[in-house]
């Protein structure tokens, strides 16, 4: 295993300079998109449009890729990805209509595969009793991505609204000759899968995730949360911009700030964490943080409370990781790109879902005024989401410890 460990620090490398270019477009996509539209709703609407088409292309593309990785290997699946994410930035910026942004999105989401390959890479190098740690720290790496790629962002954002997104691109293209000269490959020949209908077809591959052992109903809280994330994310900068008058610049430092938590639960403390609750009460836990959190949000009437709830909702943070690592241990070694790819899937299946909701609602409450509670109508409606989630968790690990306990009574009275 020795031999293999600097492929690790490759890929978190590799991942850190991907997400930093997705978290610089960040804060300017949605005020960018307000050049080519008439008013705050139409821009809503637009904003959530244009996140839908990224989300199905990468729901319909992702098990494929992650297939793919199973059947040729993880590196030159991240390539093609890396590439594919540096042209949607590069077509963005050189963009003169909606059409043709919404065109970028349908490239970039169909080669979004990055993340989901990149958790298959570490799965590959790790052992299984450190698994949830190595993507605990893959996952810092995204928070470490949206801890400077938003604040650039907002700071180029602030100089061209269309500079971010070259700068996005040429990022893209430095990791791809990155990827290209050092970047190893972490599957053996041996452990290749073949190429069948059921392993590309995003539901198919979507059901065989929850028959893994100790998964089932865990996968809905996975989707669930992810719906009520990208919630959130989808509706931050346009809401901040109407509830408080935020810019690019402001929208940044906050993204900032919740990348900077990020990092330092999933980087320091998530260990630390499953050590002192467990991984069953860290998902509740970080389940009922959320639900507080984003009813606090949408209640906040001053910018800085956003601040307080970003810090105060740090269990959160290692809600999807740990769940991830859960499916992750149940997987075999030649399942890990499917089954990586799948929880991408139910994760692009969220940014399909999530704009339909939360940027409707945010586009029907768009002309309120700022003081007006009915303003943060998104965030509710993300509460509500998590605590349904939060209720399913409760009820999925319930089962599973009766389950246990009734497994072991069984042993003790056998022969």
């Amino acid at each position: 295993m020795s031999a293999r460990r600097p492929a690790v620090a490759f890929i978190m490398v590799t991942s850190l300079l991907d997400v930093i270019g997705i978290g610089l477009i960040i804060p300017v996509l949605p005020i960018l998109l307000g050049e080519f539209t008439a008013g705050r709703e139409a821009q809503a609407y637009w904003y959530g449009a244009v996140a839908v088409t990224y989300g199905v292309f990468q729901f319909l593309c992702a098990p494929l890729l992650g297939a793919l990785s199973d059947r040729f290997g993880r590196r030159p699946l991240l390539l093609l990805g890396i590439a594919g994410l540096g042209a949607t930035f590069l077509l963005t910026a050189l963009a003169q209509s909606l059409w043709l942004i919404v065109a970028s999105r349908v490239l970039g989401g169909s080669l979004s595969a990055n993340f989901a390959v990149a958790q298959a890479y570490v799965a590959d190098v790790t052992p299984v009793q450190e698994r949830t740690r190595s993507l605990g720290r893959l996952g810092a790496m995204f928070g470490i991505g949206f801890v400077f790629g938003p604040m650039l962002g907002g700071l180029l954002g602030g100089i061209d609204l269309r500079l971010p997104f070259y700068a996005a691109a040429g990022l893209c293209a430095a990791n791809w000759l990155y990827g290209l000269l050092i970047l190893p490959e972490s599957l053996a020949p041996s452990e290749r899968r073949a190429l069948t209908p059921s392993r590309i077809n995003p539901f198919a591959a979507l059901a065989g995730v929850t028959r893994l052992r100790g998964v089932g109903s865990l996968v809905v809280v996975f989707a669930i949360t992810a719906v009520a994330a990208w919630v959130m994310q989808m509706t931050w900068v346009l809401y901040t911009n109407f509830r408080f008058g935020w810019g690019p610049r402001e929208s940044g430092l906050s993204l900032f700030a919740a990348g900077l938590v990020a990092v330092v639960v999933q980087g320091g403390l998530l260990s630390r964490l499953i050590q002192w609750l467990g991984e069953r009460r860290l998902i509740l836990a970080g389940l009922a943080s959320a639900t507080v959190a984003y009813a606090g949000y949408a209640l906040a009437t001053r910018g800085w409370m956003m601040y307080a709830i970003i810090v105060g909702n740090f269990l959160a943070q290692g809600t999807i990781v740990t769940m991830q690592g859960i499916v992750s241990k149940a997987a075999k070694p030649e399942e890990q790109g499917r089954a990586m790819g799948s929880l991408s899937s139910l994760a692009s299946l969220a940014v399909v879902i999530a704009p339909l909701i939360g940027n409707s609602v945010l586009a029907q409450v768009s002309s309120l005024p700022p003081s007006d509670w009915r303003l943060g109508a998104p965030f509710l409606v993300a509460a509500f989401l998590q605590m349904v989630a939060l209720l399913i968790g409760w009820r999925h690990f319930y089962a599973r410890r009766a389950g246990t306990a009734a497994a072991t009574s069984i042993e003790r009275a056998g022969p």
